[in-house]
């Protein structure tokens, strides 16, 4: 479904960003393996550019800046807020930390990084011209957002006080987060490593699941988890030319 452009429902998944070393390494993986082409971004942070798919921004990829303390090549996944400064001070409130900001992205919009009271890094954006992703569960584009954290209860009603979510327990090791009554994200306790720390994954939309893990390894990365099958459609876990994960996904076509 494409995303007409206009500011996201607070609370729900707006954006994807890449701190990488080496934004070309970065590019020359991503933008075959997904299909991207790469548009200029802002630069308050350092080097940026916005992937795009069909002349639309979908994430975005910068460079890792040590200015701003040791954080890993990593994706991080972006909450939409009406006022970034405002979720901040909830997210302290709620036991969470906040490592940036809150600060202007030039005119795109006022961000903030931070970690849930577990560990997991998450940002905040409060969209200005730049909104987030215009097209989202497409191809190339972000299929969905996942938290894997043994806390499931305690993460879920984190991420409900500090965005005003609504938080619905399917499962004791699964929960489903609600940004104006929709599903936008879910948290995952299944099959989490004990000694690992909690972590937002980020899951891309492809057409051939199979044939992108072949495409990864191809282009310097790997494969952790062999495409499978699973309720929502065939999934590959995948590992990046500078060691950062991300999924793949298929998606089964929705009733019509």
């Amino acid at each position: 479904m494409a995303d007409v452009g206009t500011r996201c429902v607070q609370g729900s998944p707006c954006w994807a960003s890449l701190m990488a070393r080496d934004l070309d390494t970065a590019c020359r993986f991503y933008g075959p393996l997904l299909g991207w082409d790469f548009g200029p971004g802002p630069t308050h942070m350092g080097p940026y550019v916005r992937a795009m798919v069909g002349g639309e921004p979908v994430a975005g990829i910068g460079v890792l800046q040590e200015r701003l303390g040791a954080f890993p090549v990593a994706w991080t996944t972006y909450f939409a807020a009406d006022s970034a400064d405002e979720v901040a001070q909830r997210a302290r409130e709620y036991g969470g930390t906040v490592a940036v900001g809150p600060l202007d992205a030039e005119k795109a919009g006022r961000l903030v990084i931070a970690a849930d009271l577990f560990g997991a890094v998450f940002g905040v954006w409060e969209g200005m011209d730049h909104p987030g992703w215009r097209r989202h569960g497409e191809p190339g584009s972000v299929a969905w957002c996942e938290l894997h954290s043994q806390q499931v209860q305690g993460s879920a009603a984190f991420y409900a006080g500090t965005f005003g979510m609504a938080a619905v327990e399917r499962r004791p090791d699964w929960a489903e987060l609600l940004a104006g009554g929709t599903a936008v994200a879910w948290i995952s306790g299944r099959g989490v490593d004990p000694n690992s720390r909690p972590r937002w994954r980020i899951c891309f939309a492809v057409e051939d699941v199979d044939a992108t893990a072949v495409r990864a390894a191809e282009l310097g990365g790997s494969v952790l988890q062999p495409p499978h099958d699973r309720p929502y459609g065939r999934v590959a876990v995948l590992r990046d030319v500078e060691g950062e994960e991300f999924a793949v996904s298929a998606l089964v076509p929705a009733a019509g």
